[in-house]
């Protein structure tokens, strides 16, 4: 933390009165902390979470661990590793240790190892050991119950142990129908195994094999079955059905199949692993839909007996689910449930499906753990990163928040802007939501330089959290409006699957409706109106921009126009295939995905184009056709790339750069070279 919550009040009573607090700039994304991967003792004494933040000298984004008391405190940086990182925090059953991931080096010169492995390192901090040595790295974890020994995902080994490392890499090849990963790269015959290791000895004993990858482990209480996902069946990489998996903890024991639903069962893009209730009786998971629906459907609670195989959903909801826990009398589940622009924490009983919110108000909850009666909850506010919070009874009875750590006091040195929500309806009348930020000087009756904002996905929604892009636009002078069209969670099933094989065609309506609500409120200039969005929101800015003339300037960033073009060159073409086909076959459904390509010479907006070197997401071919397409009709246009990078941008100075580069193309089309103030 940069500053106390004490230090922070002090300092803004000092200022004097006539000088306001600024707003937030792009120098302050090196300033912004984001928590995650909160993990409570056994004991429920103490919880170990990670802090990421930039590392501004060596220009990369460094996350390391901390540890606070659940009776509060302050927190205590437990790892601090100069241009390396520790990730995923888990306690040791006996509590005197902590168990990590990093990339921190073993060894020293040349001979220096810094591939991803296990760590420890006492729960007091200190001197860190490693744990593991195996060469293909190490993704993931879990302890066993008695301590002794680990369950953990490593990939396979390059080449053989003793093998020299060739003076040039060896040539990639590959047979697989997927064949390319974000963050990963190529995928070829090597694959995510599941080893049993040693804490003493860090000896490690191999416990599946095959053709395919083993994720998401998770030992049974008892200590006699490990959990874990896996798909299997003809040729993996061409569906989305996985299932969980049970193996015991020993050389040579065979894996049996648990759950058999013909679709996804905990699908490890939902950021959720198994987890056993408290007689390793059941294994709460999430289920999704079938492989036809994709990313569509919602994601429910399920819980599966593990002697049966038989799965109930407990809490039937049409909305996403994630991150459940069991209560210490496994007679209930916490989970995190999701509504239309906000999540919160909920409780669930099993005898009833009764589902009682834990925390409410406009509030964005993201992840939790529980131990005993003792519950932690993540989560944020329009106002407030990610910060760490005790779930406790109020002193009505009723549920409430006590703060453990928010790294992110500063803040209030900072003037942000009120985050408003709007309602309206869509041409077709269908009854939409978003949200709207007006410039930090609002006055009423003026209109302002308006910025569209488009999220990605297109399966996610804009919640009550904090957004600092849309705090840097506000003191800036834009307002912000930001849509969740036809195509978002939050709102059910059929409200999501309403574009289903049909991209930019009612989301695009719906989002030109938020803007015209908000010019009818008399905030937004109907004169001055930009666009823009990362990911899908890329993609649909597209399709904004090539449909409809209003908007002064454009931001488009990993996104595609031309999907003919994207199929077999990123990393969704069995996605494409179960949405729209195959391009050969059904050319009507390529062709309507692919309208703003092919209608580019509709297109009169400044565009600038924005993407990563190594996105296989959403890889920068999508950008460098509309960017070539619009040079060709000679609309305003630029291409920038960001060097190494993956969909999510992670080092500091592009996060800057990025930032700025949209204040000054919006600030060059909509209002001069100025600015909006």
């Amino acid at each position: 933390m940069k500053l106390r919550h004490c230090a922070s009040l002090l300092l803004a009573a000092a200022l004097p009165a006539f000088a306001a607090a600024p707003g937030l700039s792009p120098a302050d994304y090196d300033r912004l902390v984001d928590l995650t991967e909160p993990d409570l003792s056994d004991d429920g004494r103490w919880v170990v979470y990670t802090a990421s933040a930039a590392n501004v000298e060596e220009d990369l984004n460094q996350s390391d661990l901390w540890r606070v008391a659940f009776a509060g405190g302050e927190p205590k940086r437990l790892t601090d590793t100069p241009k390396h990182s520790e990730w995923r925090p888990q306690w040791s059953p006996d509590g005197r240790h902590v168990a990590f991931l990093s990339d921190r080096p073993h060894g020293r010169g040349d001979d220096a190892d810094d591939s991803v492995q296990v760590w420890l390192v006492k729960a007091g901090g200190g001197r860190a050991r490693r744990i593991t040595s195996l060469p293909g790295g190490v993704e993931d974890f879990a302890w066993s119950p008695d301590g002794a020994r680990m369950v953990v995902v490593a990939w396979d080994p390059e080449r053989p142990a003793g093998t020299p490392e060739p003076k040039q890499p060896p040539p990639i090849v590959t047979t697989r129908y997927q064949f390319k990963e974000d963050g990963t790269g190529y995928l070829t015959h090597l694959r995510k195994h599941l080893y049993l290791v040693d804490v003493g000895s860090g000896r490690a004993t191999q416990l599946t094999q095959g053709d395919t990858d083993e994720m998401l482990p998770a030992w049974s209480p008892d200590g006699r079955t490990i959990a874990f996902v896996s798909k299997r069946g003809e040729d993996p990489d061409r569906h989305l059905n996985t299932d969980l998996y049970l193996i015991a903890p020993e050389a040579g024991a065979r894996a049996r199949q648990l759950t058999t639903f013909i679709g996804a069962d905990l699908d490890p893009y939902w950021e959720t692993r198994p987890t056993w209730s408290p007689d390793s009786t059941r294994i709460a998971y999430l289920q999704g839909g079938e492989d036809k629906w994709i990313y569509y459907a919602p994601w429910q609670l399920a819980v599966v007996d593990v002697a049966t195989g038989k799965a109930t959903l407990p809490a039937p909801i049409d909305r996403c689910v994630t991150k459940p826990r069991w209560s210490a009398d496994g007679r209930a589940l916490y989970a995190l449930f999701e509504h239309s622009r906000v999540t919160h924490l909920s409780r669930v009983d099993l005898a009833s499906g009764q589902v009682t919110p834990l925390t409410g108000g406009l509030r964005f909850d993201y992840d939790l753990d529980v131990e005993g009666e003792r519950i932690v909850v993540l989560g944020g506010t329009d106002h407030q990163p990610y910060a760490l919070s005790a779930v406790e009874a109020g002193a009505d009875g009723t549920p409430a928040l006590r703060e453990l750590a928010d790294h992110n006091r500063w803040l209030a040195q900072r003037r942000l802007a009120p985050v408003e929500p709007i309602f309206f309806r869509s041409a077709d009348g269908t009854a939409l939501e978003g949200l709207l930020v007006k410039p930090l000087d609002h006055q009423p009756g003026r209109r302002y330089p308006t910025i569209l904002r488009i999220h990605g996905g297109p399966v996610y929604q804009y919640s009550h959290e904090f957004m600092p892009d849309w705090q840097v636009y506000a003191a800036n002078g834009y307002a912000v409006v930001a849509v969740n069209p036809r195509g978002s969670s939050g709102r059910g099933f059929d409200f999501a699957r309403a574009i289903y094989a049909d991209w930019g065609n009612l989301d695009t309506a719906d989002v030109l409706a938020g803007v015209d609500h908000v010019v009818a409120m008399g905030v937004a200039d109907p004169a001055r109106l930009g666009v823009g969005g990362w990911s899908y929101g890329g993609i649909l800015t597209n399709s904004v921009i090539a449909r409809d003339g209003r908007f002064k300037a454009a931001i488009a960033g990993a996104g595609v126009a031309n999907v003919y073009g994207l199929y077999g060159h990123d990393q969704y073409t069995r996605e494409y295939r179960l949405e729209l086909g195959n391009p050969w076959s059904q050319r009507e459904q390529y062709d309507r995905a692919s309208f703003p390509f092919l209608h580019a010479d509709r297109i009169r907006t400044p565009t600038l184009y924005q993407c990563a070197e190594m996105d296989y997401n959403v890889p920068c071919l999508g950008s460098e056709q509309m960017y070539q397409a619009l040079r060709e009709l000679q609309v305003p246009t630029q291409l920038v790339i960001y060097p190494g990078e993956n969909h999510g941008l992670t080092v500091p100075s592009y996060l800057r750069d990025r930032m700025q580069r949209n204040l000054d193309w919006y600030g060059r089309y909509l209002v001069g070279q100025g600015g909006a103030k």
